[in-house]
């Protein structure tokens, strides 16, 4: 029993998260909350891309995966893609941090209008997180037949994008919250 105490008092003591955003962010701060405002509007949800960028690349331009790049990780094709929605994306360049965040406004709205609308913003948004990080597909497949993601995609594809939304959500989202709104999860 001593011992569970020990633990209990260990984790609730625990060091939490940095409470305000890393000094790479900063930078950044107005053509995000710009871009947000343009696709989104005023009351756009800053806070919960501010995280998105964290989680993806953590406010790095040059941040480079397998497959994509940048601050907000675009691949060549999804970019090449989104610049022809809209004239002011065109010529691709996911290099340049005003881009990938014009572009991340743009697509997470488009997916945001195409995944299942439960009547519930947090619910709508984990899905749209999950359609940017894993593809729209698989999120609407599940939707329409109410198979879990595992019943489409390999274990560790399906983990990995069904903690991307808690990470954004949960561990990132708060710490942009001074720069716009965000999504509100019980």
């Amino acid at each position: 029993m001593r011992s569970l105490f020990i633990l209990l008092f260990a984790v609730l003591s625990a060091p939490t998260f940095a409470q305000e955003p890393p000094r790479a962010a900063l930078k950044y701060r107005a053509d995000l909350v710009r871009s947000v405002r343009l696709v989104w509007g005023l009351d756009g949800p800053v806070a919960t891309m501010a995280g998105q960028v964290q989680q993806e690349s953590a406010w790095q331009p040059d941040a480079r995966s397998a497959y994509a790049h940048g601050l907000a990780q675009f691949t060549p094709d999804t970019a090449e893609w989104i610049a022809g929605m809209d004239e002011a994306l065109a010529g691709a360049d996911t290099g340049n941090p005003v881009w990938a965040l014009r572009a991340l406004a743009r697509y997470d709205r488009w997916l945001w209008e195409r995944v299942p609308d439960r009547g519930n913003a947090c619910v709508q948004w984990t899905q749209t997180l999950r359609g940017y990080n894993g593809g729209l597909g698989y999120v609407q497949r599940e939707a329409r037949t109410g198979k879990p993601c595992e019943a489409f995609r390999a274990g560790w594809a399906c983990r990995e994008n069904l903690a991307y939304p808690r990470q954004i959500l949960t561990r990132w989202q708060p710490l942009y919250l001074s720069w716009g709104s965000g999504v509100r999860c019980a």
